[in-house]
């Protein structure tokens, strides 16, 4: 399946040449790079949240595939849905699906089903690719999408995705596709997007979900998240870095009603040789 984009002209620009400026403009290729295994990344037009994504993907060393969740803000389709083999297109062209490992999560989970329909109007996943292909043209994905659910089945999808690249040996990044705070005075979008950062920095998915329904927070993508953290975990993740957090108050000048972004970044544990060297 040939899957095209709905948003470029709205989100991002339209036409090739103008996103290539303008996604030069927001990304530094010359940013000191780390091992990533997860990311926490926004999904907004970029003239409000590319400065955030930007900022993270500089800081990504990229791999062959990237595994992308976003929420299901539509409703339409199953409601854990993975497209386990087709193309994405861009303005900057084609985006393949890693159909191996595709098939492999699919295989290895309770609850993945295999479905285009809840990805054919899903815009949280579509926006990061021109960021993907302006760092590495042949990049593949596999495309997720999760509707609210229990932190349980998330972790399980989080799981599948890790046994999947243990099993491949596949060197992979996964990205948790999400806004924070939805519509909220700045001052309070602030105080509550920072805890949901802290759980996601100590990597603690219990305490994330359990700070996002206590608190309140509107955070879109908290459940690719929690899939997130536990597949990150599983693969060696050992802490995790806040790259840069901004709202739309930063942009318009309006703080009275915001949303937040944040990018995320969750490297690889660290081991320390007894002369003290890391590796």
């Amino acid at each position: 399946m040939e899957r095209n984009p709905i948003v470029a002209g709205q989100f991002y620009p339209g036409e090739a040449d103008t996103l290539r400026s303008e996604l030069h403009k927001l990304t530094d290729k010359n940013a000191q790079k780390e091992d990533v295994l997860g990311m926490v990344v926004p999904h907004a037009g970029y003239m409000f949240s590319g400065p955030v994504a930007g900022a993270t993907f500089s800081r990504t060393k990229f791999k062959g595939t990237f595994v992308i969740m976003g929420p299901n803000h539509t409703g339409r389709g199953a409601p854990f849905s993975i497209m386990p083999e087709g193309t994405w297109k861009t303005p900057l062209g084609d985006v393949d699906i890693d159909t191996d490992l595709g098939a492999q999560i699919l295989q290895g989970s309770d609850y993945l089903e295999e479905d285009s329909t809840a990805h054919l109007f899903e815009h949280s996943i579509e926006v990061q690719l021109p960021f993907l292909q302006f760092f590495e043209p042949d990049i593949k994905i596999v495309p997720i999408v999760v509707a609210a659910t229990g932190g349980d089945i998330y972790k399980e999808i989080g799981r599948s995705i890790a046994r999947a690249a243990k099993e491949l040996q596949r060197d992979i990044v996964i990205v948790a596709s999400s806004d924070m705070t939805h519509y909220e005075p700045q001052e309070s979008a602030d105080r509550k997007d920072h805890q949901a950062i802290e759980s996601i920095l100590r990597l603690d998915e219990d305490e994330l979900l359990e700070r996002v329904e206590n608190l309140g927070i509107t955070m879109c993508g908290y459940g690719p998240a929690v899939s997130m953290i536990s597949a990150a975990k599983e693969l060696g993740a050992g802490e995790g870095e806040l790259v840069q957090y901004r709202t739309s108050g930063d942009v318009l000048g309006d703080y009275s009603s915001v949303v937040g972004y944040a990018g995320i970044l969750i490297k690889r544990r660290r081991y320390y040789a007894p002369d003290g060297r890391i590796s």
